[in-house]
């Protein structure tokens, strides 16, 4: 009898001390990726009392193991991309991948509008930018001149890239060059004279520029097309999506040994960027009003709504969820890049939350690239503190100009540090607002932008839960037919008939998360790492 009492038993303090052991060793990363940041406002705070802002060979040459670390990150995201864009739509049926698609892409609108609602909401109940004294606002930096038609015909002919190779390291936008002055005379007419004045008219003429960067969207596009022809090739396209498979498994594994410096790179990233600030309380000083209102609204958007749209649609804890992305959230904050979290936030997805692998596959490239929430937040509260430091009054349309072009113009923002600045200028030429005065807020950007690169990360990884909640019963059944040992064109029969339908949010029994073969392919588990490196 008092066997079947064994296991109320009180465990050993050894049991115990070995337990705690293993969780430390389980979250190692995240704990030293946390500290890194620590460390790096620390060491930031305390060097500026040693090194002038102004120093800036010395910081440059601080600033040199966090280079490092982006370069390397960067390095892998173009792979990363590719393959597994092309073995998420090679895995897929044609008809499967285009509702994938579109639910990603209600879920993208849906998210970045409320984030922007909340926003300039946000705005118009705090007006920062009345109660900041302008006098008191430092202009830093240069702005930049943008017209919203030529920048949203860049985006789309972007999407069709003339060459591939010169996809991976340049992008094409549309620039101005005066090609004629043309003098023009005007003539003003009333009862006691005629006044005959002259002005010239700048000629302007349109031209294509190709510019350093990665042309991201016409990767993607080209590896869905990519991925969904292989499909449809069936055995004819083995070689190849075997291939993509391979190399998706090679860079993740190159992934994990490259995250492990993660910790020491931030910490340098970070001290530079609290160097570099010249007067640190005079930015807050005269910009917490804003700074406040930018984060507040993130705050609100992070963990009221996302979290709201989480729970309400898988019906799972959204706390559980988000703690196992500290380290993507860590890494998020210290680099202010999405894009080269991407690799990390790939790795939580898949070996911390369990989500299939097809969906991180599509969900987390093609979310990185165009799902921006504290992006498009930050420059709809941007735009209206803009406004109001000019004393100006925004209409009901030009509040819904500002909305829509700011969402859009999130879309186009590239995952790198400080993108939103450069899109920001659509949105305050959209609604005639001057576009010198984004200078107006370079000094505090370095800082919100990390924030709102969390924000960005945290809505992709939200999107990924939510899509493989609903089409989970669409990938069970891929399971069983692997399982059963049917060919590829049964298989794609088998998804091109599935939808997800009423039944599919009431299915009872959980699917198996193995994907096509085996789930964790390319990715090893932290413990696995420490083993075989």
């Amino acid at each position: 009898m008092l066997e079947e009492f064994d296991e109320f038993k009180p465990k050993p303090p050894g049991k115990k001390r070995n337990k705690c052991v293993q969780i430390l060793i389980d979250n190692l990363l995240i704990i030293l990726i946390v500290l890194g940041v620590a460390v790096g406002v620390g060491f930031g705070l305390g060097l500026r009392h040693v090194w002038s802002y102004d120093d800036y060979q010395k910081i440059f040459y601080w600033e040199f193991p966090g280079r490092i670390l982006l370069n390397m990150l960067k390095l892998l995201i173009l792979p990363l991309i590719v393959s597994s864009l092309i073995t998420g739509m090679a895995d897929l049926g044609s008809h499967a991948s285009g509702r994938l698609g579109a639910a990603a892409i209600i879920y993208y609108l849906t998210s970045m509008l409320t984030a922007v609602i909340i926003g300039i909401a946000m705005a118009l109940i705090i007006h920062p930018g009345r109660a900041t004294d302008s006098n008191s606002l430092k202009r830093t930096g240069s702005s930049l001149q943008a017209d919203p038609l030529d920048s949203l015909l860049d985006l789309i002919s972007q999407c069709f890239p003339e060459n591939l190779v010169t996809a991976c390291y340049q992008r094409v936008i549309t620039k101005y060059k005066i090609v004629k002055s043309d003098p023009r005379v005007n003539l003003t007419m009333s009862n006691l004279t005629n006044v005959t004045s002259t002005y010239t008219v700048d000629l302007r003429k349109p031209y294509l520029v190709a510019e350093d960067g990665t042309n991201v969207l016409g990767l993607i596009v080209f590896s869905i097309a990519m991925g969904i022809v292989i499909n449809n090739l069936g055995e004819e396209g083995l070689p190849l999506k075997n291939f993509f498979r391979s190399l998706n498994a090679v860079t993740m594994r190159l992934v994990h040994i490259v995250i492990w410096y993660t910790p020491i790179g931030i910490i340098f990233l970070v001290a530079s960027k609290f160097i570099q600030t010249d007067d640190i309380g005079q930015v807050l000083s005269s910009m917490g009003l804003y700074m406040a209102t930018v984060l507040g609204g993130l705050a609100i958007h992070g963990f009221i709504t996302l979290p709201i749209m989480y729970l309400v649609t898988t019906r799972k804890n959204p706390v559980t969820f988000a703690l196992k992305l500290t380290k993507a959230f860590a890494t998020a904050w210290g680099t202010a890049s999405s894009s080269a979290t991407m690799p990390l936030t790939m790795d939580c997805l898949v070996n911390k939350n369990k989500i299939n692998l097809n969906i991180v596959r599509f969900v987390i490239p093609v979310g990185t690239t165009v799902n921006m929430d504290g992006t498009a937040l930050y420059e709809a509260v941007a735009c209206l503190f803009i406004a109001q430091v000019n004393g100006l009054d925004l209409s009901a349309s030009d509040v819904i100009i500002v909305s829509l072009t700011a969402t859009a113009a999130a879309i186009g923002a590239a995952g790198v540090p400080q993108a939103g600045l450069v899109t920001m200028v659509i949105v305050l030429t959209a609604v005639g607002l001057p576009a010198d005065d984004i200078t107006l807020i370079l000094s505090i950007d370095w800082l919100l932008d990390r924030f709102r690169t969390v924000i960005n990360v945290w809505g992709d990884c939200v999107g990924a839960g939510i899509l493989d909640h609903l089409f989970r019963k669409t990938f069970a059944k891929l399971d069983k037919a692997n399982e059963g040992g049917r060919d590829t064109e049964q298989i794609k029969e088998i998804l091109d008939t599935s939808s997800t339908t009423k039944d599919d949010l009431s299915d009872e029994s959980p699917p198996s998360y193995s994907g096509i073969g085996n789930y964790n392919e390319g990715f090893v588990s932290e413990k696995d790492q420490g083993t075989r490196l």
